[in-house]
């Protein structure tokens, strides 16, 4: 029954979540991140929370489309994967999955490096920071990731010391809605998950467009609520993966993950 209960909390996360989860996280992080809105190379992880996902989570790269990058995920073989969901002492974990839409994405930046090569990006909604860490194996000028969860932002720090990378730059503050910021490229997976978050992306990211001319990939694996939103008129396919089969059992079958290009209309208002 536990086990149950992560998967359903996990494919909610993504499909039907209130868009209050981008704006707060059930749970109290660690006293260290509470008067922090940004994490920059050089500083110290709490020891506390440091041990806790070094202890509950599992180094892995099998499974996914991007077996050059090392993550800490929450696996079946993790004791919390069996756990209630209540008695992960922070918010809820979703960082802790490798979601297709953000495969595809790292995969495709992986294997066509001049997508961000010299180029500044933004990660949004990173999660684990597979996106980031691929941006910056590819040759990214500059890279910041972007997640509510703080603990999302010690985990990705974990992630690049797997990969042998100096942490890039995160915050975690919620920028949607904010100034658009001067970005060659922004990157999100697996975001358009409620319609009014989807709304609110939809619009910010025309003003980024709009004001800096920067280019919007989007990574998804076909979610009902992102196919049937009016960004979609507005997408340009890039490319099209199949995801492994761990993936789709972990994703309750979904079979492939698609990169779109945001392209949106002229005609739009951004004011």
């Amino acid at each position: 029954m536990a086990f149950r209960g992560w998967k359903w909390l996990f494919l909610l996360g993504r499909q039907n979540t209130p868009t209050k989860v981008w704006r707060s996280r059930r749970g109290s992080p660690s006293l260290c991140w509470k008067r922090r809105c940004h994490w920059s190379a050089g500083k110290s992880l709490d020891p506390e929370v440091r041990a806790f996902l070094e202890e509950n989570t599992e180094v892995t790269n099998s499974g996914h489309l991007t077996p050059e990058i090392r993550l800490r995920l929450l696996t079946p073989r993790c004791r919390f994967w069996r756990e209630k969901p209540d008695l992960w002492p922070y918010g809820d974990p979703f960082w802790a999955i490798y979601w297709p839409g953000g495969q595809a994405l790292s995969r495709y930046i992986l294997d066509n490096p001049h997508v961000v090569k010299g180029r500044s990006v933004l990660d949004l909604g990173s999660g684990c920071g597979a996106t980031a860490i691929a941006a910056v194996m590819s040759g990214a000028s500059q890279v910041l990731a972007n997640d509510i969860d703080p603990i999302a932002g010690m985990a990705m720090i974990l992630n690049c010391e797997l990969n042998h990378l100096n942490p890039f730059p995160i915050t975690i503050k919620n920028i949607i809605n904010s100034e658009a910021g001067n970005w060659d490229l922004i990157v999100l997976g697996d975001m358009f998950y409620d319609e009014q978050l989807a709304d609110g992306l939809h619009h910010w990211l025309q003003k980024c467009i709009r004001i800096h001319q920067t280019e919007v990939l989007i990574g998804d694996p076909g979610r009902h609520q992102f196919l049937s939103h009016s960004i979609h008129s507005q997408l340009h396919k890039v490319i099209e993966y199949s995801l492994p089969e761990y993936t789709r059992q972990e994703n309750y079958g979904l079979t492939s993950s698609i990169v779109w290009s945001y392209q949106p209309s002229n005609s739009l208002d951004v004011s």
